[in-house]
């Protein structure tokens, strides 16, 4: 019996690659736009693996953890983003996920991101440090996950100014 790979993500060109190279590489591959849809087919098929996206239309991809694991405890959860953060990759896995990975990723990458059996202690140490600017926005992040998303709190926990933490929040994130 093959495998089944759950796509939760609302990009329809992303999901249409990602599900064609994942069905040629055997799997039963089913695609949801949004957390409710996945929830829905999740209980109809259970997953064996699962991308999820972050931020999609509706609720966020961490609300889907738990639901998922609920439906099957083995189900193997990977988290893809565009808007990778430290925090939200620590919130990721405390609900349950195995691994997260930033976008664009490949259906390899994602692959081997579900299928890793252990981390790599020895892994090497990136030489460049991360940028002030990207130093700086890990750390509104993580503030702003400690505040559950409450902006006016979050902006004086920074002792900044909300609107300038909503500019800062509107951007891109960072390149490292």
């Amino acid at each position: 019996m093959k495998e089944s790979f759950l796509i939760v993500d609302d990009d329809p060109t992303f999901t249409r690659v990602l599900a064609r190279s994942l069905t040629r590489r055997g799997y039963a591959v089913s695609v949801a736009r949004n957390v409710d849809e996945a929830a829905e087919l999740a209980q109809k098929q259970p997953p064996d693996l699962a991308s999820v996206d972050l931020k999609m239309e509706g609720a966020s991809g961490l609300t889907l953890i738990e639901q998922l694991l609920a439906i099957n405890p083995e189900t193997q959860i990977l988290i893809l983003t565009g808007y990778a953060s430290i925090a939200t990759a620590v919130d990721a896995i405390k609900l349950g996920a195995i691994n997260y990975l930033p976008k664009p990723a490949d259906a390899d990458q994602i692959l081997a991101a579900l299928h890793v059996e252990q981390v790599d202690a020895e892994q090497p140490i990136a030489a460049d440090p991360m940028s002030v600017n990207r130093l700086e926005w890990e750390h509104i992040q993580k503030v702003l996950s400690e505040h559950e998303g409450n902006i006016s709190a979050t902006a004086r926990a920074l002792g900044m100014h909300r609107r300038t933490l909503q500019r800062k929040l509107q951007k891109r994130p960072v390149r490292r």
